[in-house]
């Protein structure tokens, strides 16, 4: 049997609403389109899939950039100069689930890759500062299907 995960219209609303933010139309769009997501998405990529909302490029824009500074959404740049967004999802104990992204050098898809734990060793040439903040780990290589093709 097949659940539908997506989050219902009254669960999107009260999620913004507990942020501190109004709960508008283009709010919700943005935010529903991110939380069916399976990978981080870029600005261009939500423009296409809600442009036959009604929606134009500046309008999500300014929700993303709504949504993540009040902590609803992440923005991560996968060194190709592109900022992509994706809901962030808690772990259940009020910590964020980070997750490292693996990046295709060929055809540039993206994957979320399993949370992970990285403990840095203090040493020389490590900065002490790095123990007391948050990391982000990008992966790159080659993705399966250009592997197999080379």
């Amino acid at each position: 049997m097949a659940y539908d995960l997506t989050p219902s219209l009254d669960e999107l609303k009260s999620t913004i609403r507990k942020s501190g933010l109004r709960s508008t139309a283009p709010r919700i769009a943005v935010l529903r389109r991110l939380s069916v997501a399976s990978t981080p998405i870029s600005h261009g990529e939500l423009v296409d899939a809600l442009s036959s909302d009604g929606m134009d490029r500046t309008t999500i824009y300014r929700n993303l950039v709504d949504l993540t500074e009040v902590g609803l959404v992440s923005r991560t740049d996968l060194g190709d100069h592109v900022w992509r967004f994706e809901l962030k999802r808690s772990k259940g104990n009020g910590d964020d689930a980070r997750h490292p992204h693996f990046t295709c050098t060929d055809c540039g898809s993206v994957s979320c890759l399993p949370e992970v734990t990285l403990k840095v060793k203090q040493g020389r040439g490590v900065p002490r500062a790095l123990s007391k903040q948050q990391v982000e780990i990008q992966l790159r290589g080659k993705c399966d299907s250009c592997a197999a093709s080379a």
